[in-house]
């Protein structure tokens, strides 16, 4: 493993906790609710209980778990709440854990661009118009 300066470090989980809404939840093998924490309020994600199956408190996490032993990453997932969120899910000796990191600048950055595709096209498909007209 390369070695990371702690203040690069400090800053990377600083940021992360910030800036992209950190956000967890722990389960056990059993995909049963076993702790939570961070910012799950922004996703949308209230009323948990403890040892309830999380796939019937977190609707798009139904099915996916328990991990089988390897991660899984689910870019830009959009919450009930409507927000877009960077979900990793990964094993560990304590359960699977699964990971919320707000998605909302990638999300949003992306429609820009796809907004920039779509308008070049109508400029085009307008040009190909008058040239056939003329």
């Amino acid at each position: 493993m390369i070695e990371i300066p702690t203040d690069i470090t400090d800053y990377i989980i600083n940021f992360t906790i910030k800036n992209r809404s950190l956000a967890y939840l722990l389960t056990n093998k059993e995909a049963c609710l076993s702790d939570w924490g961070g910012q799950l309020s922004v996703y949308g994600i209230t009323d948990l209980q403890w040892g309830k199956d999380i796939g019937q408190q977190v609707f798009f996490l139904e099915g996916l778990l328990p991990l089988d032993d390897f991660p899984l990453f689910l870019p830009c997932v959009k919450t009930e709440k409507g927000i877009c969120a960077d979900v990793h899910l990964f094993p560990s000796a304590q359960g699977d854990w699964v990971l919320f990191l707000d998605a909302m600048w990638d999300e949003n950055h992306v429609r820009r661009i796809q907004q920039q595709i779509n308008n070049s096209k109508l400029i085009e498909e307008n040009f190909r118009r008058i040239l056939r007209h003329t």
